[in-house]
């Protein structure tokens, strides 16, 4: 056991402690797949929005606003462009990010749990507030229900790689 002081007095085993990654560098994966499940609610959204009448009526609000009254259709093509290409850009950003964090995590199950919550939660709330869908109580159950089932599968697979380990350990 060899302890050698470096700077201000530390030695060897407390400056490799300093060196250990934080608690938020540690668990980045989070963070990944929260905003992995963000980008496919967001996806979503304006996959709807190229095809919804709201579309028609927001695209006529910025003609009328920008005087182009009289090209109404092609304000709301560029529109449903502008929208059709924000859909792509979510879908790749959601694919980049929930490969990252797969990377990441420790558990693949872990990190496709944490995609798919909190895609479902966010869905559900830019849905009641841009296009007042207002979503029965039998829908947050089933939602509930899969969230759960999602939480219990991540547990089985934390119980069943910490057995592994400590089986590979002894």
């Amino acid at each position: 056991d060899e302890r050698r002081p470096l700077l201000d007095g530390e030695t060897v085993e407390e400056s490799e402690y300093a060196m250990a990654p934080s608690w938020a560098a540690r668990n980045q994966w989070i963070v990944l797949a929260l905003a992995s499940g963000g980008c496919a609610a967001f996806n979503g959204v304006f996959a709807k929005l190229t095809t919804t009448e709201l579309t028609t009526s927001l695209s006529q609000a910025i003609a009328r606003f920008l005087g182009l009254s009289s090209i109404e259709g092609g304000i709301e093509l560029v529109t449903r462009a502008i929208f059709f290409g924000l859909n792509l850009v979510f879908n790749g950003v959601m694919w980049a990010l929930f490969t990252k964090a797969l990377t990441r995590g420790n558990s693949t199950t872990q990190v496709s749990i944490i995609n798919t919550s909190s895609n479902f939660v966010l869905t559900a709330m830019l849905g009641f507030v841009i296009f007042s869908e207002a979503l029965p109580p039998l829908w947050w159950l089933g939602a509930a229900m899969l969230v759960a089932g999602n939480v219990i599968t991540g547990r089985k697979d934390e119980g069943n790689k910490s057995g592994d380990e400590t089986a590979i350990e002894g």
